[in-house]
This record gives C-alpha cells, sequence and structure tokens, in this order.
C-alpha cells in the first residue's frame, strides 16, 4: 500500500478514514516484525512511509470536518 497525501485524505469520509487507519496500522506491524527478524533493504522507507501516513490520518481525524 502506498502512503497517504493530505488531498486523499480530504476526499474520504469517516468511516473510510477509520478503515484506512486500520490497515496501515496492521501494515506498520507487520514492518516492525519484519524488521526485527532482519527484514530486507528493498523496502528501505516503507516504514518511515507508513508511519508518516498514520500521523497524517490521525491528524486530519482530530480536526474534525471542513464546513
Amino acid at each position: 500500500m502506498g502512503h497517504l497525501k493530505s488531498r486523499d485524505i480530504d476526499s474520504m469520509n469517516l468511516e473510510q478514514r477509520e478503515r484506512r487507519l486500520l490497515e496501515l496500522k496492521e501494515e506498520l506491524l507487520q514492518l516492525r516484525a519484519q524488521q526485527a527478524l532482519g527484514g530486507s533493504s528493498a523496502d528501505a522507507g516503507a516504514y518511515k512511509q507508513t508511519r508518516r501516513s498514520i500521523a497524517r490520518l490521525i491528524t486530519k481525524m482530530n480536526q474534525g470536518p471542513k464546513e
């Protein structure tokens, strides 16, 4: 899964944001496990991108709906 951009998040409704947040958290968990087991260097930036996408998503969710 790719990382999220702010404009992508803006186009989502609350349910989609919550679902995407769960998916990203699961992906982060898998990346952490992979990293702990020696992981491949092919996805060196995936961990950082996933963390940032989660932070972006949480920030937008805390801001509430734009009206």
